[in-house]
């Protein structure tokens, strides 16, 4: 093996890609038509360009992946994690191409593929496994009389895939029909089989997975285990290695399971057994990944091991080079992973161009990202932009430096959740180690509110606004020294300045003098200093009446800025010259919240419905969205038709709103 083809993107192919040259072996990345210059694609030592953006035309077609490998004379693939990674089919049709597959064997992940099966194989070797349903027979009439013998609350889940796609948790026989319904789409559009399965519900567990390792000379071991119960909507948000509320003798248990499920199946390569461990301590087998976890590099920092290169090494035909006796966990780590979304609506994906991106100190916490400034946020893939990992000592040490690390990490445009990441990682609960699956529905319910600008924060803002447009205005100047900005021969007239921030408005007078701002809020008698002390184009050190503030600002198109403090994010527009783009939408007005495919329209015009009534699906980042009523009405107008491709703020209908006279 001297060329790896990385059939994938993003982060995943940047980390792998760093395993690769540090083997010396040549590195050759792919990309859709959305991922031209796309990091992942600049760091490889060569590129082969797929297709279109969408992923069934690029990073799902097997035949455009071994024609890039042909191509590019690549002898191994690499298939990263999601996309092609544990699809049976791919994996076969690079075996049947002469190519060496970084992965395990076909008959393996098959096997462990289809979750009705794996059920059933678990159960043969002895593996505990939660009660379910898992026959072929597939009718609704069959599932509902499953669900009766289960009780409620209970699990749907995709039988073909995992990542939350295509599970629904029902708590009542009331919604199983419509539950199934949904479960049975998204699991066809995720997977290309709407095969499902039932299980009893574990509520309140931990979610906790082994990591495991076979070669082709007959040896296996676990390297431990992660904690990964902090998920929403099942999928992941902190992970972390050691489970907090392991025990030497829980480990060996648990890990002699995995490595049970794994030679039921002849397993070969990196495996992930996944469990669910209650308050009691029991545990059951829940799936079997097939592939590299996402949050593999907390494995990697408390036993000090390549998981990468140990795959690189078994596709090779060597043999593992520890025994299980060799296996140590040194320390904690802690995962997070900084996704494009918004936790004050809903979680929705957002798409957008990342105006600035800088990652923290590497000796503070390791950075696994595929982004750079400058990039175009796609609605066609997952939302998951980096990856934050701290190591510690103790777990507290490590839960520390990720905070701070998290701090430090700067992304300016699109909205992300690293506010909520830090709060998470700061509540009572996860600090004392008892987070359990439930964690973000009970504690985070509703999201997390975009955070509201302190004083301080509102004269630096103001201040770096009129800064910014001072430097653009002196970049055009001829003839002009630096030293006379600010300088003026006559009284000095304060500048008036309306910002809007989060939707909120504020009105600023400021004055100049040299360095220092003196900035006044909304009429106040109180003036605030500011003196900016750039460090970049990008980074300031801002003093505020004394007191130091690090600030990330950048300005953005239409008089748009982007101001951040730590993990306090704002947009900020300045209104008075874009008043006009922030009119409202009439109240019956719906309209797409982001990008994506309309998959269902489930309303007519002329029909009569009712707030939170579902108009229609809407399809992003592998997640479908439901499209509700925003009041009672009649649909008056429906634009769009299934199978369109819409934007942010395209209309999908308009309600006439029925008045309560109408209504009476």
């Amino acid at each position: 093996m001297q060329s790896v083809l990385i059939a994938n993107r993003g982060e995943i192919a940047c980390r792998i890609t760093r395993t690769l040259q540090q083997l010396g072996l040549r590195a050759i990345a792919v990309c859709s038509e959305a991922d031209r210059g796309a990091p992942h694609t600049l760091f490889a030592d060569e590129v082969v360009e797929i297709g279109p953006a969408p992923v069934d035309q690029s990073y799902l077609s097997i035949s455009r992946i071994i024609d890039a490998a042909r191509a590019s004379n690549a002898h191994a693939i690499h298939p990263g994690y999601g996309f092609l990674s544990e699809n049976a089919e791919f994996a076969q049709a690079v075996s049947d191409a002469g190519l060496i597959f970084i992965g395990p064997p076909v008959a393996a992940i098959a096997a462990m593929g289809n979750k009705a099966q794996a059920k059933r194989l678990m159960l043969g070797a002895g593996v505990p496994c939660v009660p379910g349903y898992h026959d072929p027979d597939q009718s609704d009439e069959s599932l509902l009389r499953a669900a009766a013998q289960l009780d409620y609350p209970l699990m749907i889940k995709a039988a073909a895939g995992g990542g939350g796609r295509g599970m629904r948790l029902v708590e009542r026989e009331s919604t199983l029909r419509d539950d199934i319904a949904v479960a049975r789409s998204e699991a066809l559009a995720a997977f290309g089989s709407d095969e499902l399965i039932l299980e009893r519900a574990v509520l309140n567990a931990r979610h906790v997975e082994v990591q495991v390792f076979a070669d082709s000379h007959g040896n296996a071991l676990h390297l431990g285990e992660r904690d990964c119960s902090v998920q929403r909507r099942h999928q992941k948000v902190i992970e972390e290695s050691p489970c907090p509320v392991m025990t030497d003798g829980l480990r060996e248990e648990m890990g002699q399971a995995a490595l049970a499920a794994a030679r039921a199946v002849d397993y070969l390569g990196a495996g992930t057994v996944e469990f669910l461990l209650d308050q009691s301590g029991q545990f059951y087998f829940l799936e079997m990944n097939t592939r590299l976890q996402v949050e593999h590099p907390v494995t990697e920092m408390v036993t000090g091991l390549d998981l990468v290169a140990l795959q690189i090494g078994i596709a090779n035909g060597e043999p593992l080079p520890i025994e299980q006796q060799d296996v140590a966990i040194d320390g904690h780590a802690i995962e997070v992973r900084l996704y494009a979304e918004d936790p004050g609506n809903s979680f929705l994906p957002v798409t957008g161009k990342i105006e600035h991106w800088s990652a923290a100190d590497a000796t503070l916490v390791r950075t696994d990202a595929g982004i750079a400034s400058g990039l175009q946020i796609s609605p066609y893939y997952d939302p998951m932009l980096a990856k934050v990992i701290a190591h510690g000592q103790t777990r507290e040490i490590a839960r520390r430096k990720l905070i701070r690390g998290l701090q430090q990490t700067c992304l300016l445009g699109p909205t992300t959740n690293a506010g909520l990441l830090v709060s998470m990682l700061e509540h009572r609960d996860f600090v004392e180690g008892q987070a359990d699956t439930s964690f973000i529905a009970t504690r985070y319910a509703d999201g997390l509110s975009a955070p509201v600008p302190h004083t301080h924060e509102l004269a630096v803002i103001a201040a770096l606004c009129l800064y910014r447009e001072q430097q653009w205005a002196f970049a055009k100047a001829t003839g002009v020294s630096e030293n006379l900005l600010g300088w003026t021969s006559s009284v000095m007239r304060s500048v008036p300045l309306e910002l809007s921030i989060h939707d909120q408005r504020y009105s600023f007078a400021i004055d100049c003098r040299a360095d220092r701002w003196q900035v006044r809020i909304d009429d106040a008698d109180q003036t605030i200093e500011v003196i900016l002390d750039p460090a970049d184009e990008v980074t300031f050190r801002a003093t505020v009446d004394g007191v130091r503030l690090d600030a990330g600002f950048i300005g953005g198109a239409n008089d748009r800025y982007y101001f951040s403090a730590g993990v306090r994010h704002f947009v900020v527009d300045r209104i008075d010259r874009v008043a006009a783009s922030l009119d409202r939408a009439a109240s019956g007005d719906v309209l797409a919240p982001m990008p994506g495919t309309l998959v269902a329209l489930q309303a007519q015009c002329g029909q009569t419905v009712k707030k939170g009534d579902t108009l229609a699906v809407l399809e992003a980042m592998k997640m479908q969205h439901r499209i509700t009523a925003p009041v009672d009405g009649c649909v008056a107008e429906l634009p769009c038709k299934q199978g369109d491709q819409l934007a942010t703020g395209a209309l999908i209908a308009r309600i006439e709103e029925t008045t309560r006279q109408e209504q009476h």
